[in-house]
């Protein structure tokens, strides 16, 4: 009889084969004391785990073939490192010795801890960060346990067959990705989880947080996986396969003929060119930006040059590390976002305290930056240090009120001077831009325009913040609607502001490589957007198509309508026009 399950459409694609259902949930893990005199062993059994699980990850890193996205290397590459830090690496010896335990209860009690401060972080991105940790303590856990960690995937033949795991770590989708597997589903995981990240770069279609999903689909059943709907179907009857198989050659050919557009220019059909320009984090995800010949860099994440290790980088190694960013793209833009972290992290002695109530309305991004001069005031320095270097442009998260702004651009304005005494080269006229995130500075776009060189709007933070809620709690994450009417006002009204004060707007959200969301984008009138890579050729295609002056009307309607659902079916109505 045929099923129906739906989740989170996390990679678009459409995947027809069989199930194979991986019975694999959290470690079992026991409890007991350990006599004075078995300690020592007992530490030293965990030292050989952390080993045992450096050389497992090492040896898939040597396995990920040339032509891979870069992105995917950097996933063990973080794996690795965290394997190496003491919070996993040194920490649970410590609780060995001072509990008397066993080094699988200690590995869980040191999880616990650090699985806590990643849940009171407030970005929503890095509080996903948390699924690294507990991939990397399973990973020492079931070595510890002596249970497989998946590595006989890679010696059972799965190609063309869908998955179904609990959830994926980004060593276990590589060996997976090897087989050739046709798409994977998990039970748990969201939008921004490193999975389905994973699964975009690799081009893997994937349903994730399809709660039960072990229960309900069965090993060797036919299986339909539609990545973009969020859907899956089991034992399909012959017509609707037959409907999907057509589906599937038409995507095919598709993704074939959006290789075509590297080249070609961002530009509607009415001559409106429109700038196209990828987010990164980390060096390598340079390479892709170029592959997809981004206008730019429109957000560099600079957060992960303080996580993942002991100790702040100072200012030179962040000189550095942005100077080669900029070096990277010598002839284009790369905008570097200042600091967004919770005073909830901490780093080298820099402790937030006591944790917040509401972390995601405390101490963080410019607020902690602005209370912690010696954190921000480095990172400063080595912005405009490397901005001699190429075409920098500095960007400010999470800006509320004009007093922040007013701070920032004063310190700015004294390093500065602090560097012409030094004799260090920087561009004195490096454009200087705000993160619009907070509804308040939505609704003062214009107040800020006037003191800024380009806006960008954040719409993640955006959306949750108007809509109260956590997009990535399961709980309330339905009610995550990048098409609620206040939140189409708010943009529409970013973007006005810009226009009216003859600067830039971007937009660096997922919203912006959603192409959904393309032509509503470009009718509310953005003209640079910035995204994932591997998102760039799909949205340049539907501006490609798409004549500005088919859109008046629409958009028009769209702002006059008060009820989400409605606005969506105009929206659906756009992207047919």
């Amino acid at each position: 009889m045929t099923l129906m399950l739906s989740g989170i459409g996390a990679s678009r694609g459409i995947a027809i084969g069989k199930a194979h259902v991986i019975e694999r949930g959290q470690p079992e893990i026991p409890e007991y004391q350990l006599l004075p005199d078995q300690i020592d062993n007992e530490v030293i059994r965990f030292q050989q785990a952390i080993t045992t699980a450096s050389q497992q990850l090492e040896s898939i890193r040597e396995r990920i073939p040339a032509h891979t996205p870069a992105d995917i290397a950097t996933f063990i590459d973080t794996h690795l490192l965290m394997l190496r830090d003491s919070a996993l690496s040194e920490a649970p010896a410590r609780i060995i010795r001072e509990r008397q335990c066993n080094a699988e209860w200690a590995i869980r009690l040191q999880l616990d801890s650090l699985v806590q401060v990643f849940d009171e972080m407030d970005d929503p991105y890095l509080k996903t960060r948390k699924d690294d940790v507990i991939h990397v303590g399973n990973r020492i856990l079931r070595v510890l346990l002596n249970q497989e960690t998946q590595a006989h995937a890679a010696e059972v033949l799965l190609e063309g067959a869908i998955v179904i795991a609990d959830d994926l770590t980004p060593a276990d989708t590589i060996l997976l990705q090897h087989q050739h597997i046709g798409a994977f589903v998990t039970e748990y995981g969201g939008p921004m989880s490193h999975t389905a990240i994973m699964a975009r770069s690799l081009n893997i279609p994937a349903v994730l947080g399809v709660h039960h999903a072990r229960e309900y689909l069965r090993n060797e059943e036919q299986l339909i996986v539609d990545g973009s709907q969020g859907v899956i179907i089991a034992d399909p009857d012959k017509r609707t396969l037959k409907h999907y198989q057509k589906k599937q050659k038409k995507e095919r050919r598709y993704l074939t003929s959006l290789r075509k557009l590297t080249r070609a220019p961002a530009m509607t059909l009415d001559g409106a060119a429109v700038s196209l320009q990828a987010n990164i984090e980390l060096p390598g995800d340079m390479d892709d930006a170029r592959k997809a010949n981004a206008a730019g860099i429109g957000l560099y994440r600079t957060e992960f040059l303080f996580m993942n290790r002991n100790g702040l980088p100072d200012e030179e190694e962040q000189y550095q590390a942005y100077r080669h960013m900029l070096e990277s793209l010598p002839d284009r833009p790369v905008t570097i976002r200042t600091l967004d972290l919770g005073a909830d992290k901490s780093t080298d002695g820099h402790d937030g305290g006591a944790p917040p109530t509401n972390p995601a309305l405390g101490l963080r991004a410019i607020r902690l930056c602005l209370r912690d001069p010696g954190l921000f005031k480095p990172q400063l320095r080595a912005i405009l240090r490397a901005s001699a270097h190429g075409k920098c442009r500095l960007m400010i998260p999470m800006l509320s009120n004009t007093q922040e702004l007013f701070q920032v651009l004063c310190l700015i304005e004294e390093i500065r001077h602090e560097l012409r005494e030094e004799g260090h080269a920087f561009d004195p006229e490096m454009p200087i831009g705000g993160m619009i995130e907070v509804p308040a500075a939505a609704i003062s776009a214009d107040a800020f325009a006037q003191h800024l060189d380009f806006l960008s709007i954040g719409t993640n933070d955006l959306i949750q913040y108007t809509l109260a809620i956590d997009r990535i709690d399961d709980e309330v994450n339905y009610l995550f609607d990048p098409l609620h009417p206040a939140v189409l006002h708010l943009i529409h009204h970013v973007i006005t502001a810009g226009q009216r004060n003859g600067i830039p707007v971007s937009m660096c959200g997922e919203m912006a490589g959603d192409i959904r969301y393309t032509r509503l984008l470009l009718g509310l009138g953005l003209r640079e957007f910035s995204m994932q890579s591997t998102r760039l050729l799909e949205v340049k295609s539907i501006i490609n198509k798409t004549r500005l002056s088919d859109l008046e009307d629409g958009i028009r309607r769209i702002l006059d309508c008060q009820h989400s659902d409605i606005t969506a079916a105009l929206v659906e109505d756009l992207n047919h026009s």
